[in-house]
């Protein structure tokens, strides 16, 4: 087992920590990371952009006018995309451009980041962040104490209060293991998470 400190929110060590090595070392796993980061991102388009075809254009019918003698050029339809308001040509319809993952290769992938970011010296353990109320003031202080100035914030279940606190600090996000996803992992440049979160993801985590 490799071993972290623990810090608290004075960035002063207070303890120390054995990490699983199925989820904190092992040797990262580039495809499958890329595949993950590819997935959600895909995920994420809403696929929703539309527009009509000559088909669905209002109009058309009756020819515009006669085939010769006009001295314009031959139009068949005032619908052609070449015209102003026809319709257009390879449309954009709606579209669903959500891709699939199993969950091995998921859990690979979060497993190497993880790695990554421990062999990187961009892995912090926090004791507690618990907060009584909402204070912005007091999170940035400790963001400036662990040095973790583009961070993402990892705790065991939903804390509104630090997500609140954190909202409007520049390059830091909190969330909490359920909503884990490569792509906010590898966005910020540091994972700070609590000791409960580190227990709780390496129940979920562990390899199987």
């Amino acid at each position: 087992m490799s071993k972290i400190d623990v810090i608290d929110r004075t960035g002063k060590v207070v303890d120390e920590l054995e990490l699983n090595e199925d989820i904190f070392d092992i040797e990262p796993n580039e495809p499958v990371v890329h595949e993950a980061v590819v997935q959600y991102l895909a995920n994420q388009r809403q696929g929703n952009k539309s527009a009509k075809t000559r088909a669905e254009v209002r109009g058309g019918g009756r020819k515009p006018w006669r085939q010769k003698g006009t001295g314009r050029a031959r139009a068949g339809s005032n619908t052609s995309p070449l015209w102003r308001g026809g319709g257009v040509i390879f449309a954009p319809k709606p579209r669903d451009y959500s891709k699939k993952m199993n969950k091995k290769k998921k859990n690979l992938a979060i497993r190497s980041v993880f790695s990554d970011k421990n062999q990187s010296n961009e892995l912090k353990i926090i004791d507690s962040l618990d907060l009584e109320s909402p204070k912005t003031k007091e999170m940035v202080d400790v963001i400036k104490a662990i040095e973790t100035p583009k961070a993402l914030i990892v705790t065991d279940k939903v804390n509104s209060n630090l997500i609140k606190s954190t909202n409007s600090i520049p390059k830091v996000k909190t969330t909490f293991v359920g909503e884990l996803n490569v792509y906010d992992m590898l966005k910020y440049d540091y994972l700070v998470l609590t000791k409960d979160a580190v227990d709780l993801i390496e129940e979920v985590y562990q390899k199987r």
